[in-house]
């Protein structure tokens, strides 16, 4: 399975390949034809309804079964058609879980795009401790991530190619963030940005697999502790600063 894109845009982690582009030729094309259409239009409004809804049912069978154990049958089952249905849809689970992948990966990506404007790396960690916050609103996502993990450990899991892409892309992101807070003197010169961004990436799915066992562990509080322990007094300020005004977006959004 090749993922078009990948988790945590906020650190720089989208990994676009060609084949994303000619997609876009083809929604353009179809654009320009339903625009003629509205009967082919509406078809094709019902069937992105239809995908998503497929989509969101791949999401939790997957997360409550595990993507080995989930079938077709039963996710096409949850949406109320057939397994032929569904495969309409998707040639085959790989595909789906290709889907669901993605599907997250564009829900992140837009969800940190504010984060990486803050400048000198402080708005890429504040971002890592408001996902976690955000996190113990998607436990079915959180569980799926973390099921997901364990099962493509094994090389010829449909995924373990994407969650190998995936934990490089964050460790190498997060490190540029590092890097970038230690020039702005928001974190210490003695820290050294890879070992430090093994070490939030390990405490990250650390805790949320302890979450998911005791939803009591609050996820958000644990990361912001450890980023603070790096950050200098100026470091901190910006940190709290870069909080402020990311509430402030939200708020603005609701």
């Amino acid at each position: 399975m090749r993922p078009k894109t990948n988790i945590y845009a906020c650190v720089g982690f989208v990994n676009t390949y060609t084949k994303v582009s000619f997609r876009r030729m083809v929604v353009s094309v179809t654009a320009q034809t339903t625009e003629a259409n509205p009967a082919r239009r509406g078809g094709y409004a019902k069937g992105r309804a239809r995908r998503a809804e497929i989509v969101h049912a791949a999401s939790d069978h997957f997360a409550e079964r595990g993507f080995t154990a989930a079938t077709i049958l039963d996710i096409a089952n949850a949406c109320g058609i057939t397994r032929a249905g569904l495969l309409h849809y998707f040639a085959d689970k790989e595909a789906l879980l290709e889907a669901v992948l993605e599907d997250r990966d564009a829900a992140d990506q837009k969800r940190f795009e504010p984060y990486i404007q803050i400048r000198g790396g402080v708005g890429v960690l504040r971002g890592m401790v408001d996902l976690a916050e955000h996190n113990r609103l998607v436990p079915g996502l959180i569980e799926l991530f973390v099921n997901l993990t364990a099962e493509s450990r094994f090389p010829d899991h449909p995924a373990h190619r994407y969650m190998t892409e995936r934990y490089q892309r964050i460790r190498s992101g997060t490190a540029r963030a590092i890097r970038a807070a230690i020039r702005a003197e928001n974190i210490g010169a003695d820290v050294d940005a890879e070992d430090a961004a093994v070490r939030l990436t390990a405490l990250m799915d650390g805790l949320q697999t302890q979450w998911l066992l005791d939803p009591t562990i609050d996820m958000a509080h644990h990361l912001r502790t450890e980023i603070s322990n790096m950050l200098t007094p100026a470091g901190l300020t910006a940190f709290e600063a870069a909080g402020r005004e990311m509430g402030a977006v939200a708020q603005s959004l609701d």
